[in-house]
C-alpha cells in the first residue's frame, strides 16, 4: 500500500497515465494480466474528495489499484500480490517518478504466510 503526497497535479489528473500504469507496471513486475485495466473517473463531493481517477487493473497475482487526486497532490496506490520476492524498491521508484510525488508512506504487508503447499480438497 502507497500514499503519495504532493504530486504533479497534472500528472495526477492524466487519465492515459494512469492506464499506462496499470498496463506497463505488472510487466515490470514480471505479473499476467488477466483483463485490460478499467479507469473511470470519480467526481468530487461536497465532503472531503475533491475528484480524480481511479483504476484497476486484474492480474494472475491478484491486483493493482490506483486513485489519484489531484487537486490534493495525492494518491493512494495498492499492489497486491501473492507473488513472492516483489521487487517493492522498484515499485516505488515507478510511482515517485510517474506520478512526481514528494514523500511517500508505504506499508508492505506480508500475506498468506500459513498458504497451504498443497491443496486440502
Amino acid at each position: 500500500m502507497i500514499d503519495g503526497y504532493r504530486g504533479n497535479k497534472d500528472k495526477l489528473n492524466d487519465e492515459s497515465l494512469v492506464m499506462r500504469c496499470l498496463r506497463e507496471l505488472p510487466g515490470k513486475l514480471d505479473m499476467g494480466i488477466l483483463m485490460e485495466p478499467q479507469i473511470v473517473h470519480a467526481p468530487s463531493n461536497d465532503k472531503k474528495d475533491p475528484g480524480g481517477w481511479t483504476g484497476f487493473v486484474v492480474i494472475a497475482e491478484s491486483h493493482i489499484s490506483i486513485h489519484t487526486f489531484p487537486l490534493r497532490g495525492f494518491v493512494s496506490i495498492d499492489v497486491y500480490s501473492c507473488k513472492n520476492g516483489m521487487d517493492t524498491d522498484l515499485i516505488l521508484k515507478y510511482f515517485k517518478e510517474k506520478f512526481g510525488l514528494k514523500d511517500i508512506e508505504q506499508n508492505f504487508i506480508k500475506r498468506g504466510a500459513r498458504y497451504p503447499k498443497k491443496n486440502i480438497y
